[in-house]
């Protein structure tokens, strides 16, 4: 990838070393030093592709290369991309349709306002202390919140879409039925091919992303697993869907390998207890910003008793009382706190950036993901 002299001033500029910037020849990475976000111990890494706004399909060496371009050594990573260079039908046509400008949830939209694309995430909500609907008291910021006040945990947000027709529903039908077909027959070997990319050009891929995976067969369970492992990851991760995380426990307590479940504004501490009671291996993403907005409290708390159930944080900014996702540093959330107490207790889950802040006015996204870099990197040095 190549750069402008105004565009490597303002990403050096936003804490971007130098040593990151490689140059591409012949399908070949080539760099002077391979890219280290882990400081003082602690491992910042990338929610990627979520962070670079390009989408679940975008291919794996074009997201390899904006790691390394921002100097990224490890990611929590979706399995998209994996399957697509893998061959999967599915990923292919997702691929596909997200060219013609369809089908690339996940990534949002470079300077859009939180909730307008993506996950269908909570990034608004109601300025701190205003009044809620009627009959709700008013927040108070960092107060916490009553049981009562808590919404019921449900999983993958909604897209935002009406009931699928019979005839959509029978497509969805038969193409994960292609799917499955599909992955009983991935060779392994070809995911280690994935693997060493990523590993020669110095980026980990720690934890893998599987979306929908509450839907999948036993089989297609295993195959998530074995995939996982083959990729060098330690963890999986998936959105929470209550009442489900107990048959997923079972398949990580098989193959002792933690699930760390994602959960929005509205997941309680106490449900992700209870899904850690459920099997050995059920573990929590604990999103520090959604938590903060959600729970109106600071997360320190639960991390510090359960830092062997957590397999990564996510690292945002947020308000108190369900408020917007701000600039690093501008929020409630206790960012330094956290990344200080993993540097000092020697907890070894990574700090993932997940991005979802709107871009400024007169910046760029890989710009301000570089600010959050750098903003971690001075809590921790």
């Amino acid at each position: 990838m190549e750069y402008s002299r105004r565009e490597f001033g303002r990403l050096a500029l936003a804490g971007v070393p130098a040593t990151a910037f490689w140059l591409k020849s012949d399908s070949t990475l080539l760099a002077a030093a391979k890219p280290n976000s882990k400081w003082a111990g602690v491992q910042i890494g990338m929610n990627a592709p979520y962070n670079f706004g390009t989408g679940n399909y975008t291919p794996g060496d074009e997201v390899l290369q904006k790691c390394v371009d921002l100097g990224v050594s490890a990611v929590e990573l979706r399995a998209q991309p994996v399957e697509l260079f893998l061959g999967s039908p599915a990923a292919v046509a997702g691929a596909a349709n997200a060219g013609r400008g369809r089908g690339n949830r996940g990534g949002g939209q470079a300077g859009a306002a939180p909730g307008a694309a993506g996950e269908g995430r909570r990034g608004g909500g109601r300025a701190a202390g205003a009044p809620g609907e009627a009959g709700e008291p008013a927040c108070v910021p960092g107060a916490g919140i009553t049981a009562a006040a808590v919404e019921p945990a449900g999983g993958e947000r909604g897209r935002g879409r009406g009931a699928a027709t019979p005839e959509e529903q029978a497509a969805r039908a038969a193409a994960a039925e292609e799917t499955r077909k599909w992955r009983a027959g991935v060779s392994l070997n070809k995911v280690k091919e994935f693997r060493k990319k990523w590993e020669d050009a110095g980026v980990l891929i720690e934890i893998v992303k599987w979306d929908g995976i509450f839907d999948f067969s036993d089989d297609e369970i295993d195959y998530a697993f074995q995939v996982s492992k083959a990729l060098g990851a330690r963890a999986l991760s998936s959105e929470i869907t209550i009442g489900k995380t107990k048959r997923l426990g079972q398949f990580a307590d098989k193959h002792k390998m933690p699930v760390g479940y994602h959960g929005h504004a509205a997941l309680s501490p106490a449900a992700w207890e209870a899904t850690f009671a459920e099997a050995k291996y059920n573990a929590a993403n604990v999103d520090l910003g959604h938590f903060v907005a959600g729970q109106n409290i600071s997360p320190v708390p639960f991390i510090k008793k359960h830092p062997d159930r957590i397999t990564h944080v996510h690292v945002k900014d947020r308000k108190y009382c369900n408020g917007p996702n701000v600039p690093f540093g501008q929020g409630d959330t206790p960012i330094k706190e956290v990344l200080q107490l993993m540097r000092d207790n020697k907890w070894k889950f990574q700090a993932t950036i997940e991005f979802e802040y709107p871009v400024p006015a007169g910046s760029d996204r890989m710009a301000e993901v570089a600010k959050t870099l750098a903003y971690c990197k001075s809590c921790l040095i």
